[in-house]
């Protein structure tokens, strides 16, 4: 293990990560619903990417750009669409509901949303080049990982913090904008190529 090549991939990734869609993701559904479930369904996606990067990165960079960003502006589409069809309980009941879903729900979810928004992703690519260029996976892989899991859970921590300062309709849907902000967005790179 390589300490230079850890540390070289997990401040380039976290970087990069940062200001991504992921964060979101882990905000929104940190607000939500209890911070431990998030981020075990959230860490297990990340780990799989990782896994995948580095085991295949060259090989997921190959794949056709517009289909991904099809597939992204879906999600984000459906997630909005989600997020604003929801119905909507006073504000006491959305707060006294936000640890109520199991586990398994919660982190089905978070897994879900980031397993599919991050196919392709910029992290994920530069994973699979760092991992290629240093011929140093275990490295590269730990901390990419390292940096992905702590960007989620600033994100994460975000949400619970944001929750005393927004009520959660308000958060609701700026979320679900963002979401058709970015759906757009990957469905105009899907169809410009």
């Amino acid at each position: 293990m390589d300490i230079t090549v850890a540390a070289l991939a997990f401040g380039v990734v976290f970087l990069a990560e940062l200001p991504d869609k992921t964060a979101l993701a882990g905000l929104m559904l940190g607000a939500r619903y209890r911070a431990g479930y998030v981020f075990c369904g959230i860490a297990a996606a990340f780990t799989v990417h990782v896994l995948l990067a580095v085991v295949a990165g060259s090989l997921l960079a190959t794949l056709p750009h517009q289909l991904l960003k099809g597939i992204v502006a879906t999600v984000f589409l459906a997630g909005a669409v989600a997020l604003l069809l929801r119905r909507e309980g006073g504000e006491a009941d959305a707060v006294s509901t936000v640890a109520a879903p199991s586990f398994w729900r919660v982190a089905g979810a978070g897994f879900s949303v980031v397993l599919m928004a991050e196919f392709g992703d910029l992290t994920q690519l530069m994973t699979a080049n760092l991992a290629a260029r240093y011929d140093a996976p275990l490295s590269v892989g730990v901390g990419s990982l390292l940096a992905l899991w702590s960007v989620a859970g600033i994100a994460i921590v975000g949400g619970r913090s944001l929750l005393k300062v927004l009520p959660i309709t308000a958060i609701t849907r700026i979320a679900a904008a963002v979401m058709l902000v970015m759906a757009g967005l990957s469905l105009y790179e899907a169809v410009t190529g």
